[in-house]
């Protein structure tokens, strides 16, 4: 379902004189369906920019980055677009949503998108929202007056409200305590259940143990620096 082959990428420092740091280089893992697989390596190692180049978010050098049948490194963006609503989901460590839009409309808008009646999509999002124990005062209020904790749990609620075939998780279970925690990990077993292929960032061992079924360390695809 995702399939990254001979991968790389640069950045370029314009105000440094232009150098050329190469932070990834011949990058290569698949992720079949219903298979969970953690990026592991040091920080800096380039896990985020890794899932941020399978998101579309960073242009690739060169290689293949294939999600379903598309070539994410050479598609179009509003083909990127259309992936994004339709077949991969991003699960972030931050919360960014517009302003004063209720808490319940951010969880169902991937639902609406996709033209799910609103009065099914509010349901779904309902019953997200409680499964991950926002209590439901706070459903009509927007997320951005909520504490960290409630806040990445709506963004997760948001990221498993449509059946995404393909997900990536960024720490998951980050600062969550331990109910919640169980909660969210018992949400990714539901969607490698149902054939979801998982591409995440666990730094949470017990996490990573349970629901991924291999670690990928990105420090192999880590070239050193050029000028």
């Amino acid at each position: 379902m995702i399939e990254i082959t001979a991968l790389s990428k640069n950045f370029v420092l314009h105000n440094q004189g232009g150098a050329v740091i190469p932070v990834m280089r011949d990058a290569a893992l698949a992720v079949a369906r219903g298979e969970c697989v953690a990026l592991t390596g040091a920080s800096g190692a380039g896990k985020s920019t890794l899932m941020r180049m399978v998101y579309g978010n960073y242009l690739a050098n060169a290689g293949v980055i294939r999600v379903g049948d598309l070539d994410v490194a050479q598609a179009a963006p509003r083909q990127i677009i259309a992936l994004r609503r339709d077949t991969l989901g991003y699960v972030s460590q931050f919360l960014r949503v517009v302003p004063r839009v209720p808490t319940l409309d951010v969880v169902a808008e991937p639902l609406l998108a996709l033209g799910h009646e609103r009065a099914a999509a509010l349901a779904r999002a309902r019953d997200l929202l409680g499964r991950l124990n926002i209590p439901q005062r706070l459903w009509s209020l927007s997320p951005t007056t909520f504490s960290g904790g409630e806040q990445q749990r709506v963004n997760i609620a948001r990221g498993f409200a449509h059946t995404y075939p393909a997900l990536l998780l960024d720490e998951p279970t980050a600062s969550l305590d331990a109910a919640n925690r169980e909660l969210v990990l018992t949400l990714i077993e539901e969607a490698k259940a149902r054939g979801a292929a998982i591409l995440g960032i666990f730094h949470d061992e017990a996490a990573r143990a349970r629901v991924c079924d291999r670690v990928v360390d990105v420090s192999g695809f880590t070239p050193g620096m050029i000028n």
